[in-house]
């Protein structure tokens, strides 16, 4: 790589996907408001919630990667759960029905700043007496929608209609074409200015 690559996230789940492209990184979390605005949706959040999360780490002379992702229940926001009972809520949700997980994905390199959307539809079905056992677990307390597909919550799941890294939150394909020769010009490049984000 040209450039010292930082990614702006403390998820052990994308240090690990980032570690495949075997590259070294440093790991430099950005502390944000994460509360979704009035009104927004699903994929713009997630957006700009990474584009924030790049800008507000990004120095001089670095490639800064971000990422943030949320479940989408028909528009509905499935962050990380609040409690149990709310993980609980989120899971019954996503029983019997499918669902879209959406990670945006934001790269800044001195001044420039990029960023996409990468969405993958999900079916799963889950008892409630599974649901009880699962949550007894603790997985699903960090995890948006309240579950992990790379974990015990992958034996709830039916189907992945896309990518599956980026159901874990970082999709791979994504973040290689970014990365790729640094040909940013793939994707709408915009200077990083006061309020674009």
């Amino acid at each position: 790589m040209l450039l010292p690559v930082v990614l702006a996230s403390a998820s052990p789940r994308r240090r690990q996907l980032l570690a495949q492209f075997g590259f070294p990184f440093e790991v430099r979390p950005a502390h944000i408001d994460e509360t979704p605005r009035p009104g927004e949706r699903p994929t713009g959040y997630v957006e700009r919630v990474a584009r924030e999360k790049a800008v507000a780490v990004a120095r001089p002379g670095e490639l800064v990667i971000a990422a943030d992702t949320t479940v989408d229940v028909t528009g509905e926001i499935f962050g990380k759960p609040e409690d149990d009972d709310d993980a609980r809520r989120m899971l019954r949700r996503l029983s019997g029905r499918d669902h879209e997980v959406h990670t945006g994905i934001a790269v800044v390199v001195d001044g420039l700043l990029v960023s996409t959307v990468e969405t993958t539809v999900v079916s799963m079905t889950i008892s409630e007496a599974q649901i009880d056992w699962y949550v007894a677990t603790g997985e699903p307390a960090d995890k948006a929608g309240g579950y992990a597909v790379q974990g015990i919550g992958g034996i709830f799941v039916i189907s992945i209609a896309g990518s599956v890294s980026n159901v874990v939150g970082l999709p791979l394909s994504v973040v290689a074409g970014l990365l790729g020769d640094y040909k940013l010009e793939a994707f709408s490049t915009t200077p990083v200015r006061p309020g674009d984000i």
